[in-house]
């Protein structure tokens, strides 16, 4: 079933810039491609940059979560500073969270392998949690051998 643990996690503080994901969330396709275009855009724009300037460590932040009905996507940072022209400051929950471990040759293919394994494997098989919304991340932890490592972290309950 993948390689995953439940850990127990204080509540945590991400700064990011983001962007509202406009295709449908059945659109898996179209969900990824527009993913990949903004991080390009937030990397060759500065923002990126400007965000790992004030990260409480190196880990670089994928966010999904929905806001009013929206599909809102975040580049962000672990920091307990603010930025004026940064688009939003995400709160993750003290709780369990479901952490799924990968690597892939870009941080795209790390996401988008992450999210598939925790959303179309873990968490439909698991009897004993679920995710009942609130914000995920992609986690970007590193570089070794030419892969990039990292998790998924997504809040969950107990049933």
């Amino acid at each position: 079933m993948g390689n995953y643990t439940l850990e127990e996690k204080d509540s945590f503080t991400v700064l990011g810039f983001g962007t509202e994901l406009k295709s449908d969330y059945t659109d898996y396709a179209g969900i990824n491609k527009e993913k990949a275009e903004f991080w390009e855009a937030v990397k060759q724009d500065g923002r990126l940059d400007t965000l790992k300037a004030v990260a409480d460590n190196d880990y670089i932040f994928a966010v999904n979560e929905a806001v009013n009905h929206k599909m809102m996507y975040y580049a962000g940072v672990l920091s307990e500073a603010s930025l004026p022209e940064a688009t939003r400051v995400i709160q993750f929950p003290k709780g369990e969270y479901l952490i799924v471990k990968g690597e892939g040759r870009t941080a795209e293919e790390l996401s988008t392998m992450l999210t598939g394994v925790a959303f179309g494997q873990v968490l439909p098989e698991a009897k004993d949690y679920a995710y009942v919304g609130g914000p995920n991340a992609t986690v970007e932890m590193g570089q070794r051998d030419g892969s990039v490592f990292g998790e998924m972290w997504i809040p969950v309950v107990r049933k």
